[in-house]
């Protein structure tokens, strides 16, 4: 089976990765080593063979030699490391008629301290070019403090963002303090997994004591009761 990337601990059934993976937003939280990159690079490929380029936005701002190997296929790699200048928009515009899947590293300091100003990384992010046709990775950094003054505030960005987007977005996070906040799950739990009636569908500590490459798998039936789409969960256990 192509696509198969996994099992279900509960379920006879296989993890596939499907169509709609391709528009839906995908959220994958977990500590250093839990297999985030390898899920995401998982989806990454998957979505690179349905014909969509790929913008992997990695806020670590790692050089070319930091990269994981698993990235650098010479023809699903092309990397750019983000600046203020007239070189990097050049580039940057040039791999983008090409259709090149392109890994960004990026200096989070570059966005703006305030919602009301709009940073030129934030322009770069917000090019229509990009949100036309790129599927979007955001491999977020442990450290929260160099996007905004206020997580809250970078999440409402990271809303508009994903209202913008032609196609899906996955963002890669470590558990922290902050998503155990009511108001921050219930957005969270609104982008990536649909309309909900309540904010109770991840734990922190509960991801904290999953092994490796197994994560709590949750995502919206197309089926919707009166009011609220149904969540399916599970313990998915992707493959090596």
């Amino acid at each position: 089976m192509r696509y198969k990337i996994g099992t279900f601990k509960n379920s006879i059934a296989t993890l596939e990765l499907k169509e709609r993976t391709l528009y839906h937003n995908t959220l994958i939280l977990g500590e250093t080593g839990s297999g985030k990159t390898h899920l995401a690079n998982k989806i990454r490929h998957f979505v690179m063979a349905c014909g969509i380029p790929t913008l992997y936005l990695d806020f670590s701002d790692p050089s070319i030699d930091k990269i994981e190997e698993k990235f650098k296929d010479s023809d699903t790699f092309f990397y750019l490391r983000f600046e203020e200048s007239e070189a990097f928009e050049e580039a940057l515009n040039q791999a983008i008629a090409e259709r090149r899947n392109i890994y960004m590293a990026v200096n989070p300091s570059y966005f703006a301290s305030k919602r009301s100003i709009k940073s030129q990384l934030s322009k770069t992010i917000q090019k229509q070019e990009l949100l036309d046709n790129y599927y979007y990775f955001f491999q977020e950094i442990e450290s929260l403090n160099g996007f905004y003054t206020k997580f809250e505030d970078f999440i409402y960005y990271v809303f508009d963002l994903v209202n913008l987007k032609k196609f899906g977005f996955t963002f890669l996070t470590q558990p922290n303090e902050i998503f155990e906040n009511p108001r921050i799950k219930l957005l969270f739990t609104f982008l990536y997994l649909g309309r909900c009636s309540n904010a109770h569908y991840y734990n922190t500590s509960v991801l904290r004591s999953l092994k490796t490459n197994t994560f709590y798998y949750q995502y919206r039936m197309d089926n919707r009761s009166l009011l609220f789409n149904q969540i399916k969960s599970d313990i998915a256990i992707i493959d090596d």
